[in-house]
């Protein structure tokens, strides 16, 4: 039904959207400061990486589809592309960085799109409070950008 054509767009979004991710990983251990950057954006993406999961899982648990074990197995495979796409993006940095632009573009996007018309509609349908979605989807964005700045503060400081 609807619930399961929305589980498979979400899955789908999230695993192209790790395409990219993977590739900003290999392409960010390049250069002359490349093992700086690189831990950081690993880092960050890995802090990143909870609440796409948690996107996956909160499409998949309220509705009983599915246990506990495989909506984790689903959100983990998600994020498979990453690693396979940061090895080759770290060994031909050059030619990957080309793309990199367009392919992080496409990746926020999708993202943005997902969170916008799907997440958010779906917890302002389950709180029926728009102040109560509200409230909690800025605190989500407060803990975020705490737990990214942390992330930067330790990488500049190594």
């Amino acid at each position: 039904g609807a619930d399961a054509r929305r589980a498979i767009l979400i899955f789908f979004v999230m695993l192209l959207h790790s395409f990219s991710e993977g590739v900003g990983i290999g392409v960010s251990f390049g250069g002359e400061h490349g093992s700086e950057l690189g831990r950081f954006i690993t880092a960050s993406l890995a802090v990143h990486n909870i609440p796409e999961g948690l996107a996956i899982a909160v499409v998949l648990l309220p509705k009983k589809q599915i246990d506990y074990l495989t909506a984790s197995l689903w959100a983990i495979l998600t994020s498979i592309p990453q690693p396979i796409m940061a090895v080759p993006a770290y060994l031909f940095v050059k030619w990957f960085t080309r793309f990199l632009p367009v392919g992080l573009g496409f990746a926020g996007g999708a993202m943005a799109w997902v969170a916008l018309f799907e997440l958010l509609v779906e917890a302002h349908e389950d709180t029926k409070s728009l102040l109560t979605t509200g409230i909690l989807t800025f605190c989500s964005l407060c803990i975020m950008l705490f737990l990214q700045n942390a992330i930067d503060e330790e990488a500049r400081s190594s």
